[in-house]
């Protein structure tokens, strides 16, 4: 991405001269604002919400407070290279998209959208395993841009074999499995709203897609079952579920198939007792390179590359699973400073800007993924909103570096950084 500041910068300043603003915000703090006013409150609560009190939400923000860039001047940085090989492919930049469950949650088709968004860039996305739209139809939208997958370790192991077929099948870059969510952690903004998208057959298409799954789903549905009390709100869920489910919404609202589905998807979905040892079968289960996320320590970060994982994520999921957890911008610094310069780390949680990517890229990240700030251009202006948001990024990550000196990424060091005092 020569010049992608400078070029970015000229598209918005032309368009201005001729009275026309972004529909995207350039700063985060306004695009967030936008995206809350476009959302409903089961929405903003799922997306924006984070666990407890929100303390690890906060956390991941204050930590990037602590570290400031230290621009060089007469370094004539033109020409800048933002790309980076990853995982053996090389990349235009070091930003990639992280996985959002429930993304309908913001507008119709939204995996789908998201993936045309990053495809338009040529930036990798990674596919969430709670999609609301297959992988296969995500991967379509892609063409020959980078995808990986995002696996939560199901409680059938044979619905793990098949999620992982399937991701093979569509070309996937990697199999990135999710480990920080075994259970869902204690979310009070959805538990307030008794809102739980799931429940109501959002964010479950990898599921009612997969002939195992549906294999399941079919035997439950045969099964003489509970029938719930007949309320409004219990009919506003069937509804739901027949028009998030696979097929007519007519015959879905006739058929016990949705309901038997949600009922599947909420009792395998994940593993509470996922191991060590489920993981180190993942060499004899696939050909894709394996990246571990929701990494904090780094005696777990040597463990994983001790199994011969390819890279791991530093990640808290966002804030999203335990309040007051540790930054994971701290952790990062903890299992590079661990580990050494060899190990492929990437991270999220907390990134929101190009000096955000700036910052972790400095202080050990290999690659940023990037999670709400997409989402946000997406409740806004679909696909070409995600686009926005990441050719946004994108550009203040090339300026920051022509800022400070750097030609390249790997020019971004630990010495571009600094300690705030105190």
């Amino acid at each position: 991405m020569p010049d992608a500041g400078l070029s970015r910068q000229s598209t918005i300043y032309r368009a201005g001269v001729l009275g026309r603003r972004p529909l995207v915000p350039a700063d985060f703090a306004e695009l967030e604002r936008r995206a809350q006013r476009a959302s409903t409150p089961e929405a903003w609560a799922y997306v924006a919400g984070g666990a407890g009190e929100g303390r690890t939400m906060h956390r991941n923000r204050a930590a990037f407070g602590r570290w400031a860039i230290v621009p060089r001047m007469a370094a004539g940085a033109v020409g800048r290279d933002l790309s980076v090989e990853l995982l053996g492919t090389r990349l235009p930049s070091p930003l990639l998209l992280a996985p959002v469950g429930a993304a309908a949650l913001m507008g119709k088709d939204s995996d789908v959208a998201i993936a045309t968004g990053a495809a338009g860039t040529g930036t990798p996305y990674i596919f969430s395993n709670q999609g609301c739209n297959p992988m296969e139809e995500s991967a379509a939208a892609m063409g020959d841009t980078p995808r990986w997958f995002q696996l939560y370790w199901s409680s059938d192991e044979r619905l793990v074999d098949s999620l992982i077929a399937r991701a093979e099948a569509i070309g996937a870059g990697a199999l990135v499995v999710t480990l920080d969510t075994t259970v869902l952690g204690w979310r009070p903004q959805d538990l307030n709203l008794g809102s739980l998208p799931f429940a109501k057959g959002l964010g479950i298409a990898q599921y009612t897609s997969d002939p195992v799954f549906r294999e399941i789903a079919a035997e439950r549905a045969k099964q003489p079952g509970e029938r719930p009390r007949v309320t409004l709100g219990a009919i506003r869920a069937l509804i739901a579920m027949a028009r998030n489910h696979p097929g007519p919404f007519w015959a879905n609202l006739l058929s016990p198939a949705p309901r038997a589905s949600v009922e599947t998807f909420l009792d395998v979905y994940s593993n509470p007792g996922l191991s060590w040892d489920h993981l180190a079968t993942l060499r004899d289960r696939t050909r894709l390179p394996v990246v571990l996320k929701g990494i904090l320590d780094p005696e777990d970060a040597r463990r994983a590359f001790a199994l011969g994982v390819d890279a791991i994520v530093v990640s808290n999921h966002g804030g999203r699973q335990v309040d007051n957890a540790v930054a994971s911008l701290d952790a990062l610094v903890a299992i590079r400073e661990a580990l050494g310069p060899e190990p492929a780390l990437l991270f999220d949680s907390g990134v929101r800007t190009g000096a955000d990517v700036f910052t972790a890229l400095a202080l050990g990240a290999d690659a940023v993924l990037l999670g709400r700030p997409h989402l946000y251009g997406f409740a806004l202006a679909g696909a070409h909103g995600v686009a926005e948001v990441i050719r946004n990024v994108v550009a203040e990550l090339d300026l920051t570096m022509a800022l400070t000196g750097a030609r390249t990424i790997a020019d971004i060091t630990r010495e571009t950084v600094t300690r705030v005092p105190g």
